[in-house]
């Protein structure tokens, strides 16, 4: 999979741009500010509808303008499909193939699948479980697009609930307004627990799928570093012991909404739910948890010759050093990467501006992994930055203009 040409209006710094694209790497090359990462960012945004880098669509729109739109010709298996989207910020963004509309723009979500790094990859490990969450999301909808609806209708449900549960909570107790809404809540819940189930179970099996990738991928990029070093761990905000089906899941979920009914009309939020999840990273090879306390006056003598138990496993967020950080986060985006080439499809790699955050030696090492990807588009302040292993097309990014070197 590859994108063979790129077309944008009012998106970005650009009022208009067009962009012949190969197979293979290209680099866009520029200072900062000149509009480099726009062109990356645009490619990525038809993959997944987001941008890594903004939360909201507004900031994607041109000063002045209303709207925006990127077009991308993309070709697979040797066929080309051109996929469009408007964006309009505080409205329903639409969705064009080949010039015929989608009935929904989520539908474009998947035709064209990217991974990219860049150094905000850093708040996957350094963020808030949101962050994280995003993460697991967004690879969960590029694997199983139909996921992009199930993901919405709950987003929709968490805030419909919500509302209700603020209603019902600053409602007299035993007013009728509030026995009303307590009845709607029911119903509610049952949409919640549901498409929550639905969501968690794919995360579950997600997290045990990525797993050993990530494990091979941070002994790969890490210095020293072995198979065993880099862990992931789904921590639900109930415990579900085993379970991992669907329905199991719901009635789960369903029980602790239940239990904790009190407490969210307290405090006027659904406590309960994938959306208050998080996925722990952590370094070490021993068992999780804090380093254990030295041992008592009364405590069994330790006998010199025998082998020091592991360290324990640390959370890398607090405990793990800038560099074990940043090849954490790296790990992340690569083990995303072996994974949907694995699924049959190879990803179009983003490398956002990364190898400015990287020694020579980590540079190389990360270029030689992605090289034999059908498609790597790379950004960089200074061509230098940019590894021979990657050496192709370049573009020269700067007052406006985009233009091929010779």
């Amino acid at each position: 999979m590859h994108v063979s040409h790129l077309t944008l209006h009012d998106f970005r710094s650009y009022a208009s741009a067009e962009v012949a694209l190969e197979p293979g790497a290209t680099a866009f090359i520029g200072r900062n500010g000149q509009g480099k990462t726009n062109l990356v960012e645009a490619v990525d945004y038809l993959s997944r509808l987001s941008s890594h880098r903004v939360a909201s669509d507004a900031p994607l729109v041109r000063a002045g303008a209303d709207q925006a739109v990127v077009r991308a010709a993309v070709v697979r298996d040797g066929r080309t499909a051109v996929l469009e989207i408007e964006i309009n910020p505080g409205r329903s963004n639409r969705a064009r193939v080949n010039r015929s509309p989608l009935p929904r723009a989520r539908e474009l979500v998947g035709l064209v699948r990217t991974v990219v790094f860049s150094p905000e990859d850093l708040v996957l490990v350094k963020g808030d479980p949101s962050d994280r969450r995003r993460f697991l999301d967004d690879l969960l909808v590029l694997r199983t697009p139909r996921l992009a609806g199930v993901r919405a209708d709950y987003d929709r449900v968490l805030r419909q609930r919500n509302s209700l549960l603020k209603t019902a909570g600053q409602a007299r107790r035993g007013s009728s307004s509030q026995e009303g809404a307590l009845a709607t809540l029911s119903v509610w819940d049952d949409h919640l627990t549901r498409t929550g189930a639905e969501l968690l179970s794919e995360r579950l099996g997600l997290v045990e799928a990525l797993r050993p990738y990530v494990a091979r991928a941070y002994e790969t990029v890490a210095r020293g570093a072995g198979r065993d070093d880099a862990h992931l761990e789904y921590r639900p905000s109930l415990e579900i012991g085993a379970a991992s089906s669907i329905p199991d899941l719901t009635a789960l979920l369903l029980a602790e909404v239940e239990r904790r009914r009190g407490e969210e009309l307290d405090r006027g939020v659904s406590l309960v739910g994938p959306h208050r999840d998080d996925l722990l990273l952590s370094l070490g090879h021993g068992a999780p948890g804090p380093t254990p306390a030295p041992a008592g006056p009364d405590a069994e003598p330790v006998d010199p010759e025998a082998p020091a138990p592991p360290p324990p496993r640390l959370p890398v967020k607090g405990y793990a050093s800038h560099g074990e950080s940043w090849s954490f986060a790296l790990s992340l985006r690569l083990a995303s990467y072996d994974l949907l080439r694995d699924d049959g499809d190879d990803p179009i790699l983003i490398l956002d501006d990364v190898f400015a955050e990287l020694d020579t030696e980590r540079r190389d090492q990360l270029a030689d992994l992605v090289a034999g990807a059908e498609q790597v588009l790379v950004t960089a302040a200074v061509a230098a930055d940019v590894p021979a292993a990657l050496a192709g097309v370049r573009y020269l990014v700067g007052g406006g203009e985009v233009r091929r070197e010779p």
